[in-house]
């Protein structure tokens, strides 16, 4: 079977958020290219020393269905800047940012409001847990790698506060 084009793929998973693909993508990712059946095992091995090769120590991540639905999965929110930082400065950038939703344009930002048209930021939600990653570009020009996690019971309630922040580094930025 001979899928999309891998780049149309991941911007499905990322501007909608598709959990179900992101973990089959994981799962292809530890095929070492279709050669071995999939297995987490080695998705987990693939990606973790893929990470380990942009900079990352393996004690900033743990690993598990790589669609990040998981309650065992962690990433420092460091290590996930420098991750967006070596994206923005990777050849593969285009792609990248064409993937993430636009803030009050697409995905699932459509209808949030922070630093609205200019950014490109990636939602992540659980109970209890609220997280924005991608990048803004502010009234300055300037592009900033942004992450923010909140895990708290009131979590659901911080909407809000994570659009004040995309505006606040839209305008002072």
């Amino acid at each position: 079977h001979e899928s999309r084009p891998l780049a149309e793929v991941i911007r499905d998973i990322n501007k909608f958020s598709n959990n179900v693909m992101a973990r089959q993508l994981f799962l292809s990712i530890g095929t070492d290219g279709g050669r071995q059946p999939a297995s987490m095992e080695r998705a987990q091995r693939a990606v973790g020393d893929w990470m380990v090769s942009r900079g990352l120590d393996r004690r900033e991540f743990v690993l598990e269905n790589g669609a990040g639905l998981s309650r065992v999965e962690r990433l420092t929110s460091a290590g996930l800047a420098r991750l967006l930082v070596a994206g923005f400065d990777s050849p593969l950038m285009p792609e990248l940012m064409s993937s993430l939703p636009i803030v009050g344009v697409d995905g699932t930002m459509r209808k949030r409001n922070g630093a609205a048209g200019s950014a490109h930021i990636k939602t992540g939600l659980l109970a209890d847990t609220r997280a924005v990653a991608g990048y803004v570009l502010a009234a300055s020009g300037r592009r900033y790698a942004i992450v923010a996690f909140v895990n708290h019971a009131n979590a659901g309630a911080t909407q809000g506060a994570l659009d004040a922040l995309l505006n606040w580094v839209y305008s002072q930025g």
